[in-house]
């Protein structure tokens, strides 16, 4: 046997700039454009402190980017921020934060955008399907995504431009609508829906500072997923130079996106109706109504079923990276890190991804878990950009393709902000918070498990 043929295979180079770009914007425009407008103007109760909030949460969210474009540049690998994190702070804590990815982070996600598709597709159907069926789309969504992440990662990276170049086209065509053919005016700026009635929305959370606040967090769910990138760094054609690219390019392409849809939504309709949208309906879908008739209920529904769908394709064509990473690291069963030999693709990883998302979802106890992961999270972020100062002192020499712009202010104020929402979740859910916690500890058994046999140093890729 050559020594050729006995080398395992491994991932190859083949997600193109184009590609990176549509896979950021797959990931990251899921519903939140759509929806939450409505329960920002119960916030904020004014449309330019809706948009104010979005751009915000916008900057917010480019200034962890140029801070992850460094770090990624640094280590182009599978698994991204696991490297980051092991490269800082060792890889007790990269563990750990792989370890609340794999349990509830990208898994609880993937139950939730396949439980929307769900949703989406009744929709759709006008209603059709029986409780028994919603119960089991999910599963077939989750399937569906699993069987396609088994192929290439150029395939993959195809099948992303195209449902990408559908919720543009979406964003855009509700935009457009709203500008040319409804009977609206740019005077609604001038108007508020403070008088709305949001039974949903706590009165803790509307108006005043903690009213943005609120409005900033679900401006920034709307922007969850950015950096999911980096996950792919072993994957993408010429890292070093297209992922600060794609990812510098793909967030403000996508703020320019919402700053502009939200904009027509306003323009489309007041500030009150905005806040009276119907929990069963969105903001978008109201004003596609208005703009094109009632037909266009079907064309949003259609449009959102893709969305989903795209979301969560790409959210388990990154996710796979996670265990892929940690099992070449001896860290997790070694079996996790196997590469078929025709397509390159993890498979080990994404069907037992795929397996554990389905039994997230049938077990319909997903959102309760990502809530506790939320306060996980937001720690392993400012963890993450945290370690552009400590790799910068521990590492002066190390090569770095790129240089994020406006150190060290730029990811001191993300770090800022975030620890800001972190304490502000302790205060707000507690227990929440703590559980979050415990479920990042149960971790440290596993951890010690395979600690055990892992090689000490990172294993090459």
């Amino acid at each position: 046997m050559t020594r050729a043929s006995a080398t395992p295979p491994g991932l190859v180079r083949d997600v193109s700039l184009a590609a990176a770009v549509a896979i950021i914007l797959a990931q990251v425009i899921g519903t939140g454009v759509f929806v939450k407008a409505r329960v920002m103007t119960c916030s904020v109760g004014s449309p330019s402190l809706v948009l104010l909030a979005w751009l915000v949460g916008g900057l917010f969210t480019l200034a962890g980017a140029l801070s992850y474009a460094e770090l990624g540049a640094m280590f182009p690998r599978s698994g991204g921020e696991f490297h980051f994190l092991r490269a800082a702070y060792g890889r007790a804590t990269a563990f750990l934060y792989g370890w609340m990815q794999i349990l509830v982070g990208k898994s609880g996600s993937q139950a939730a955008l396949a439980v929307a598709f769900a949703i989406f597709a009744n929709d759709l159907l006008g209603g059709a399907l029986p409780p028994l069926a919603l119960s089991f789309v999910p599963l077939a969504a989750i399937a569906l995504s699993t069987a396609l992440n088994l192929a290439s990662v150029r395939n993959n990276g195809g099948l992303a431009s195209a449902l990408t170049a559908i919720k543009v086209a979406l964003v855009a065509a509700v935009a457009v609508g709203a500008f040319a053919f409804t009977d609206g005016g740019f005077e609604h700026f001038a108007e508020s829906g403070a008088a709305a009635s949001c039974s949903d929305v706590p009165a803790s959370a509307r108006f005043g500072f903690a009213g943005f606040g609120a409005a900033v967090i679900g401006a920034l769910w709307g922007f969850s997923g950015w950096g999911n990138l980096t996950l792919l760094g072993a994957e993408l054609k010429n890292p070093t130079r297209n992922l600060p690219l794609a990812t510098l390019f793909g967030v403000t392409l996508i703020l320019a996106l919402y700053l502009l849809a939200n904009t027509a939504y306003f323009f489309a309709l007041t500030p009150a109706e905005v806040a009276n949208v119907p929990l069963a309906s969105s903001v978008a879908r109201e004003v596609a109504v208005r703009a094109f008739g009632a037909g266009a209920a079907a064309l949003m529904a259609a449009g959102l079923l893709a969305s989903s769908f795209g979301s969560l394709h790409v959210s388990m064509l990154t996710g796979a990276r996670i265990p892929y990473a940690l099992a070449r690291e001896g860290l997790l069963p070694r079996a996790l890190a196997a590469v078929s030999p025709q397509q390159r693709a993890p498979w080990v990883a994404v069907l037992v991804q795929g397996a554990w998302a389905s039994v997230l979802a049938l077990s319909g106890s997903f959102d309760e878990l990502t809530d506790y992961s939320v306060f996980g999270a937001l720690l392993f972020q400012a963890l993450a950009v945290a370690a552009i100062f400590v790799l910068r002192r521990s590492q002066p020499e190390a090569k770095r393709p790129y240089r994020a712009w406006g150190y060290p202010l730029v990811p001191a104020l993300y770090i800022a902000a975030t620890l800001w929402l972190v304490a502000n979740t302790l205060a707000a859910t507690p227990g929440r918070a703590l559980a979050g916690l415990g479920l990042i500890a149960l971790g440290l058994p596993v951890y010690a498990w395979f600690a055990r046999t892992a090689p000490a140093e990172p294993s090459s890729e």
